[in-house]
């Protein structure tokens, strides 16, 4: 497995699960990429994708994990249709296409992309995340055709949601790689 882990805005170390996520992998012998995009505590989205490109065309990932702010640039990815397809791909707690933050205004809206280059997509929300009501976040999962899980509770499912060590996603990205 090549698994290329994309944080959001503020950036996803420890303990947030995709660090954990990230050495969990790598103890099986996966090969990993967990970057640290460039201005995390003030993203611009020209130098997020930038940035992302080059990962995209030097790494060759197979199966992506975004969270957050970085399912939103992977959108803005596929809509300039310049992508490789990848085996999986995982989108966890996206914000709301229309989200009006001022501190991330470069990367909304955002349309959904018709294609996600990727033959299997699953997205993770959640029934009380801040950045997208259950509403949107069941539309996006229909109009996307991803697989939807949604946890009871469980916040912007990151660490100050008590998601830390958070096996369940280590099995399922394990788990999507076997198939």
């Amino acid at each position: 497995m090549k698994a290329l882990i994309l944080h959001g805005w503020g950036g996803s170390d420890f303990p947030h699960w995709q660090s954990y996520l990230a050495g969990e992998l790598a103890k099986d012998y996966g090969t990993v990429c967990f970057p640290l995009l460039k201005d995390k505590d003030a993203p611009k989205k020209d130098v997020w994708m930038q940035q992302v490109k080059e990962i995209l065309q030097d790494f060759k990932p197979d199966t992506v994990i975004c969270h957050s702010l970085a399912n939103t640039l992977w959108f803005h990815l596929c809509h300039e249709a310049e992508m490789q397809k990848i085996k999986n791909l995982f989108l966890v707690a996206p914000p709301s296409l229309t989200c009006e933050l001022e501190e991330l205004s470069s990367f909304f809206p955002v349309g959904i992309p018709k294609e996600l280059y990727a033959k299997s997509v699953v997205l993770i929300t959640s029934t009380d995340d801040p950045y997208i009501d259950e509403e949107e976040a069941g539309l996006l999962a229909k109009s996307l055709n991803a697989t939807h899980m949604t946890l009871k509770n469980a916040g912007h499912i990151n660490a100050s949601s008590g998601y830390g060590e958070w096996r369940e996603i280590v099995e399922l990205v394990k788990g999507a790689d076997e198939v």
